[in-house]
């Protein structure tokens, strides 16, 4: 029996070794073919930069690449990191997105910058641009409604579109601004799960639907993020969660030097492993049922109004069976 709330999945494109990441995307692609028969609601792709093993940070080509390949899924960003745009051109790239596949667009939108200091000075920015984070949205709204904030100024294409509006957040700042804002919430729990109990209540109990940028009958939407492996062996599902935290120990303590794997049974038991591993704490493998009942227990903790499932399986094949043993239309 499927979970009781939409499911939907956040695809972070991970490029893993010795894959190249032509690889990584065309992975990517099969993934989201199996998910657009299976009645998944949205799949979102993450802007990141200066990560070689994440290959989403030209995010709307992501985007348009999938939707080409699907048919039923809305595809969006989860998220684009508006500090690292001005919000005309996002307006312009969603608008063409929403042109070429109408109804089928959402626009998640982060504060952070989605990389390192190095990088994102790179990117010609200096982090004092995060402070205008809620004034860009309302600007970028105000293109992609029809209702331009700055005289003159409009969006062609994504004039008129009224693509959905999320905001993203790993902290109690973002719960905070979607609830004034009066939009709908996604929070990180995949990765940053400390703050997830405590964001869910600030958004559902502060949200003003009278300054909704939605309108005055706008209602709280609260997503919640987790990593999941299904398999129809649970041993076999578990060890594939071993298997998925043993590469996050690698990929964030392993910078710079070459992990062996002694190294990383080692660093299971060191405090730098243990807060890797506290990171992927909302983390479920098992069978379809156990993993459906997790999830359910999840969405009932925090009053989630949709779940946003990262399907951590290492295997190309668990996670097509993920997909299957999950499937809101199983």
């Amino acid at each position: 029996m499927p979970a009781s709330r939409p499911l939907s999945l956040l695809d972070l494109a991970t490029v893993r070794s010795p894959e190249t990441i032509a690889d990584g995307i065309a992975r990517s692609r099969r993934l989201a073919r199996t998910a657009d028969t299976l009645g998944y609601t949205r799949l979102w792709f993450a802007e990141h930069h200066n990560m070689p093993h994440i290959a989403s940070s030209a995010t709307s080509l992501m985007i348009q690449h999938i939707a080409a390949a699907t048919e039923n899924l809305r595809v969006g960003s989860g998220g684009i990191m508006l500090p690292n745009h001005t919000p005309l051109v996002i307006a312009e790239q969603f608008g063409m997105l929403e042109t070429l596949f109408p109804g089928r667009i959402d626009l998640g939108l982060g504060r952070a910058p989605g990389t390192d200091g190095a990088t994102m000075r790179a990117l010609r920015r200096d982090g004092t641009e995060a402070d205008r984070f809620e004034s860009d949205i309302m600007e970028l709204n105000g293109y992609l409604s029809g209702y331009s904030r700055i005289p003159g100024v409009r969006a062609y294409p994504g004039d008129g579109t009224d693509i959905p509006l999320y905001v993203l957040g790993s902290s109690l700042f973002g719960a905070q601004l979607a609830a004034k804002l009066g939009l709908p919430y996604a929070f990180a729990s995949h990765f940053a799960p400390q703050m997830l109990t405590q964001a869910a209540d600030l958004y559902r109990s502060t949200f003003d639907a009278t300054r909704s940028l939605l309108g005055p009958e706008a209602r709280p939407h609260f997503i919640a993020a987790a990593n999941v492996i299904a398999h129809d062996d649970a041993d076999a599902a578990r060890a594939q969660r071993r298997a998925a935290e043993d590469s996050w120990i690698r990929s964030m303590l392993g910078r710079n030097r070459t992990l062996t794997d002694d190294d990383v049974i080692m660093l299971r038991d060191h405090p730098a492993g243990q807060q890797v591993l506290d990171m992927l704490s909302r983390t479920v493998a098992g069978t379809g049922a156990e993993v459906i009942a997790w999830l359910d227990r999840l969405a009932e903790e925090v009053q989630a109004d949709e779940l946003m499932l990262v399907n951590l399986a290492p295997e190309e094949d668990v996670q097509h069976r993920t997909l299957e043993l999950l499937s809101p239309t199983a």
